[in-house]
């Protein structure tokens, strides 16, 4: 989404110049806290380099909801559109490089070009779209169900991911993810 934004601006020239500057880049440590939830969510973070992960506290537990990679876009999408506290918290997993975008910039970037608009909701419509899924496996699936799946359609988060983020993620302890793994059946 970041490189259709841009490359649409640097189109015009001027219109290059009034907006280039609203892409904010900057590195961060692993560990950092992007938006807590309880905070109202004003940026859109594109990822160019690291892992990000969505999560939420339940009873003083972290339950990991989503992790985003390169060329990512994160926020907390209800909060950032409904100006609502954020459900969710956003933190790096990794060391990360971030392009953040305050939303009234990408709200002014809309109506300058009304058509960049169509890949901001396509961007959420496979959010939306990753949270049914989620929630879904949740009810239907086994927790072998949902590791299989892991393994099959995204390894790039057993590769990069600590164990406790992917039991968290996954809805089962990191002991039991770990008797999980044990078993040779998914390699």
């Amino acid at each position: 989404m970041l490189d259709q934004l841009t490359e649409r601006l640097k189109k015009d020239s001027k219109d290059w110049e009034k907006f280039q500057n609203v892409f904010m880049e900057k590195e961060i440590a692993s560990k950092t806290i992007l938006l807590n939830e309880g905070e109202v969510s004003t940026k859109l973070h594109f990822i160019k380099k690291g892992c990000l992960r969505l999560w939420f506290n339940k009873e003083g537990k972290d339950i990991t909801v989503q992790f985003f990679f390169e060329g990512q876009v994160v926020s907390s999408i209800d909060s950032l559109m409904s100006n609502q506290p954020s459900m969710f918290t956003i933190e790096s997993i990794e060391p990360c490089t971030i392009i953040s975008l305050k939303k009234n910039d990408l709200e002014q970037i809309f109506l300058t070009h009304p058509e960049l608009k169509e890949g901001f909701n396509e961007v959420l419509f496979q959010r939306f779209k990753n949270y049914a899924y989620l929630f879904l496996s949740r009810i239907r699936d086994t927790p072998q169900e949902r590791y299989a799946d892991l393994l099959k359609n995204h390894p790039e988060i057993i590769k990069r991911v600590p164990q406790h983020y992917i039991a968290s993620y996954l809805g089962i302890t990191a002991i039991s993810l770990s008797r999980i793994r044990n078993r040779k059946i998914f390699y």
